[in-house]
C-alpha cells in the first residue's frame, strides 16, 4: 500500500443490506420488463406520448437496477436478477398480454410504479440505520419513480 493511502474496509453488513435491496432490484428489473411489454403493445389516440414516456421509465428502471446491483456487489454480496427469480419474487402486478388501449396502459404503468415505489419505500426506511449509502440510492430511485407516477397518473384524471 502506498504511503498516505488508508486501507478501505467495509463495516456495512452486506448480507443485511442484501435482504433489503434484493427485492428492490427484482422490482426494478420487473418494472423495466413490464414497461417494455406495455411499450410494445400500446394502442390508441395517445400512442406516441405514452409509448415514448414508457421508454423513459424503462431506462430509469434499468439504470437504478444496475446501480442497486452494483452497490450489493461492492458490498461483496451476489445479486440475482435472472428472469426466473424476478418472476417468482417480484411484488409487481401482472400486465395483460397483447395490444392494450392507451388508457389501460397508463393505468397499468401506474400500478407497476405504485408497487415498485411501495417496496422501495420499505427499503428506504429499513436502510436508515443499516446503510445510508444504500439508502441514498433508494431515495434517488424513489425521486424518479414518483415523478414518473405523477406524470402518468395525471393522465388518468
Amino acid at each position: 500500500m502506498a504511503q498516505g493511502q488508508a486501507k478501505i474496509t467495509s463495516e456495512v453488513p452486506g448480507k443485511d443490506v442484501a435482504k433489503v435491496l434484493q427485492p428492490v432490484l427484482v422490482d426494478l428489473v420487473g418494472l423495466a420488463q413490464n414497461g417494455k411489454q406495455l411499450h410494445w403493445h400500446v394502442r390508441g389516440r395517445y400512442f406516441l406520448p405514452v409509448h415514448e414516456r414508457l421508454d423513459v421509465v424503462i431506462d430509469d428502471a434499468r439504470e437504478f437496477a444496475d446501480t442497486v446491483a452494483e452497490r450489493l456487489v461492492a458490498l461483496d454480496v451476489p445479486v440475482d436478477g435472472r428472469p426466473a427469480t424476478v418472476a417468482t419474487t417480484t411484488n409487481l402486478p401482472e400486465v395483460a398480454p397483447g395490444f392494450t388501449s392507451d388508457d389501460k396502459v397508463v393505468g397499468a404503468i401506474v400500478d407497476q410504479l405504485d408497487a415498485t415505489i411501495a417496496r422501495a419505500r420499505t427499503a428506504m426506511e429499513a436502510l436508515e440505520e443499516t446503510d445510508q449509502v444504500s439508502q441514498d440510492i433508494v431515495i434517488e430511485a424513489l425521486r424518479a419513480l414518483e415523478k414518473h407516477r405523477w406524470m402518468f397518473a395525471a393522465q388518468l384524471g
